[in-house]
């Protein structure tokens, strides 16, 4: 009886995002084939100014236009596939990191399923495992969408795999539910011969055997802590999309900025598609200061890392965004009246 193991969906669809390191192949394909990025945003029916003042993400459902914004202007009948064929580590965003210090294939399909969405809300992978072959599946949240959204897709899981492996993987029967384009010389360079369309399903079928291959220089000992800080990402995520209020929206742009020290009010209101004035008034109105939000997050963040033994007192520094060791201890002992060392002796010594 195969295994079936999908990942979780949060949240409507509608508001779902898109991560900039996950924009980030479709905007290197449009500046190597000369394409405006003005004219670009304009014909995905975002604002002129939209990807020369990048934000933290993107609507995905402008990302879903920009593929076919990007395809018409470039005159490239094969857009996505060359989307994904210049994905890289960043791509993915944390999980990206996570992946890298997963011991196997296994592991990694693994933490595909459960982070995917912290680099996009495109759609969502499943794992159907038998005896002797495995189903990798992708369900779109955009089946309306044209081709290039599922073929992006699945270009850049091929070679992110063959990356990943350190080695060029073996072809393997990949099938999409879009009819077939007139030509499909891309498709069998990408993906092999075995290429077939109309399909109930946009899967890839492998080996199970596959699934135990190890991971060639992969650091398992950073993924407690990767995935730990994952967690917490993913946690704030839903959160804003369960609760909708400017709050916990603020709260989310900050845990998935701390680490690349960009929580700042300026950034966080461009995230959230709001200036600065109206992102001030509004939590004006709910009694509280981006400064107080800031400061309660990285205490609360930094509170639920120190209970965690995989954590030094260097790496929280660095995932709460601080450039300096010394101004965490500071900033802690400030929050609590004790230093971080001393919070987690006592703590800990209670378990």
């Amino acid at each position: 009886m195969p295994n079936s193991h999908t990942g979780s969906v949060a949240g409507s669809h509608k508001l779902g995002r898109v991560a900039a390191a996950y924009l980030q192949p479709l905007l290197e394909l449009a500046n190597e084939r000369g394409l405006n990025l003005r004219t670009l945003a304009t014909m995905a029916g975002m604002a002129e100014d939209a990807l020369s003042t990048l934000q933290e993400s993107i609507a995905a459902a402008d990302y879903v236009h920009l593929l076919d914004a990007g395809a018409k202007l470039s005159e490239d009948a094969h857009f996505g596939l060359h989307v994904g064929e210049r994905v890289k580590l960043g791509t993915y965003n944390v999980y990206g990191m996570i992946l890298m210090s997963c011991k196997d294939f296994e592991q990694a399909f693994q933490q595909t399923m459960r982070y995917e969405g912290l680099a996009h809300d495109l759609g969502r992978s499943a794992l159907v495992v038998d005896d002797v072959v495995t189903e990798y599946q992708w369900h779109s949240h955009y089946p309306q969408a044209s081709r290039h959204l599922v073929e992006s897709v699945f270009a850049g899981i091929r070679i992110f795999g063959n990356w990943f492996a350190g080695t060029t993987l073996p072809d393997a029967p990949v099938y999409f539910r879009h009819a077939a384009p007139d030509d499909l010389q891309e498709h069998h360079r990408l993906f092999g011969k075995e290429v077939h369309f109309g399909a109930a399903l946009n899967c890839a079928r492998f080996p199970t055997a596959l699934l135990s291959w190890p991971v060639p220089n992969a650091d398992v000992s950073m993924y407690p802590v990767l995935q730990h800080h994952a967690e917490q990402l993913l946690r704030q995520k839903q959160q804003a999309q369960q609760e909708g209020g400017i709050v916990a929206q603020v709260r989310a742009a900050i845990s998935n900025t701390l680490a690349q020290d960009q929580a700042r009010l300026p950034l966080i209101a461009q995230e959230l598609l709001l200036s600065q004035r109206t992102l001030q008034r509004k939590l004006s109105e709910a009694g509280i200061s981006f400064q107080q939000i800031l400061d309660q997050t990285r205490k609360d963040t930094a509170i639920d890392y120190l209970l965690q033994t995989g954590f030094s007192l260097a790496d929280i520094a660095f995932l709460l965004g601080y450039q300096e060791q010394s101004a965490f201890n500071h900033a802690f002992k400030e929050w609590t009246g004790v230093s971080p060392g001393a919070y987690r002796e006592k703590h800990l010594a209670r378990k």
